[in-house]
């Protein structure tokens, strides 16, 4: 855990008890876990740096696909090892994997002490009294997906001081064939405009720079609460927010993407040009199969669209190769756009057979060998299209975020442009004198080390 939360010992031996957090997971999950990281702090709970020696430990997992929930066993497994040698007291689990597989995860590892599944979250305090009280029942707390989102204040950040992920609604009611977060997360439920803009406005007082918007279909926000998109409207709210620069926009899904949203981008002086839109394939067939309710040719009209109207813009997206069914003619056609688009970031996954979906009956699945070669194929496409865009931005001057000191290295930082958000993107390693996390710093772009940029500081941090 970062060096700010060490907790001074002599402090901890008058607390409630001593415990170790391990956060995985999408910015969704961050939020989740700085809010129970939050109300353990206020309930007298004390954070250590180092699990072995706490009173207990809890793991918020990820279950989305199996790399993920691998991640996740791996981290339950050294806490259980730990408790098995008597240098922890007890194992929490909570999270999306804990909401996904609920007792069964239990029945594989019968050690861990309590699972708390993604709508129990708040219930944390009470969990870790149990736990640290010798009581063993209880030892599930799942509730159901609430009808409106969960409360996120009062949270313990775990990012960086000047900047923040900004949970705009919970769950998602697309129906992607591929996809189990509906079954974790729940329906579709926005945060009402108010309660994100104090949440906003909070952030902002705490030297926040940097708001990244992030939710399941960013796009969606507004239609259960008032009947409509309201992303537009949220936008030029947000803009009114004094002490934000940069304000970013996650996981916005191509459908409910209409001009008022480009044109609030395109006019806005905080929301950055950059756009983060998942589209999963290219081809007709593959989207059908997917159940994505989006086809090839509006599809291409939207991101040619987002092109013309926002100037500068930087595009991220995510595809998956190797979904059953996949010919390749399917493939060739996804190549192809993505040669015709040319995306400034791109990732790639192959795709995840999960058994509580309904790609899981499809037929026609295809070998491993055969996804990955997919994959490796239009990853060498990107590469060659991220190093020249790269190539491009040598010779121009743009604002800089310092995230932090290069380790080692004088006078030498890492920072990121407006193009990329935080751990997902690139970073640009910036030379200058005087610089702190949090500053916004004009820099000259000076060379290109592989997706990197290499930048020297030109002016007076912001």
């Amino acid at each position: 855990m970062p060096s700010q939360f060490t907790t001074d010992l002599r402090q901890a031996e008058q607390a409630k008890g001593r415990y170790a957090f391990i956060s995985l997971g999408c910015p969704k999950n961050t939020v989740d876990s700085e809010r129970m990281l939050g109300l353990l702090k206020l309930d007298g709970y004390d954070l250590v740096a180092d699990p072995d020696g706490a009173d207990f430990a809890i793991v918020n997992t990820c279950g989305f696909i199996e790399a993920a929930r691998n991640e996740s066993f791996a981290a339950i497994d050294e806490m259980l090892d730990l408790k098995r040698a008597g240098k922890l007291r007890g194992v929490i689990v909570s999270g999306c994997l804990a909401e996904r597989q609920k007792e069964q995860l239990l029945e594989h590892r019968p050690d861990i002490d309590h699972l708390v599944g993604v709508f129990g979250r708040d219930e944390v305090t009470k969990v870790a009294d149990r736990l640290l009280g010798g009581l063993e029942e209880q030892r599930l707390v799942f509730r159901p997906a609430p009808a409106k989102p969960l409360d996120d204040t009062s949270r313990l950040r775990i990012t960086p001081g000047h900047f923040a992920y900004l949970k705009i609604s919970e769950g998602c009611d697309r129906l992607c064939t591929f996809c189990a977060i509906p079954k974790m997360r729940g329906k579709h439920a926005t945060k009402p405009i108010e309660e994100v803009i104090a949440e906003a406005k909070g952030l902002a007082a705490d030297g926040v720079r940097e708001l990244v918007v992030v939710a399941q279909d960013t796009t969606y926000y507004g239609m259960d609460l008032y009947g409509e998109p309201r992303l537009a409207q949220l936008i030029a709210e947000l803009e009114q927010v004094e002490g934000l620069e940069w304000i970013r926009l996650m996981y916005l899904y191509p459908m409910y993407f209409n001009d008022d949203v480009i044109d609030a981008i395109a006019q806005s002086k905080k929301i950055v040009p950059y756009i983060d839109m998942p589209l999963q394939h290219a081809s007709d067939r593959m989207l059908k199969r997917m159940q994505r309710r989006v086809a090839s040719g509006p599809t291409r009209e939207l991101v040619q669209k987002l092109r013309d109207r926002i100037p500068g813009l930087v595009l991220r997206t995510t595809f998956i190769t190797g979904f059953p069914g996949e010919t390749d003619e399917d493939f060739a056609e996804l190549c192809d756009f993505v040669e015709e688009f040319k995306f400034e970031r791109l990732g790639v996954f192959t795709y995840s057979l999960e058994p509580d979906t309904p790609a899981a009956r499809l037929p026609e699945h295809l070998p491993e060998e055969l996804k990955a070669e997919r994959r490796d194929q239009l990853m060498v496409i990107q590469q060659r299209l991220a190093f020249e865009w790269a190539d491009f931005q040598v010779g121009k001057t743009m604002d800089v975020l310092i995230d932090g000191p290069v380790p080692g290295e004088e006078a030498a930082w890492i920072g990121r442009t407006a193009a990329d958000a935080p751990d997902v993107d690139c970073v640009a390693y910036v030379t200058g004198e005087g610089l702190h996390p949090g500053d916004l710093v004009p820099c000259e772009i000076v060379a290109r080390t592989d997706y990197d940029l290499v930048a020297v500081a030109v002016g007076e941090p912001k």
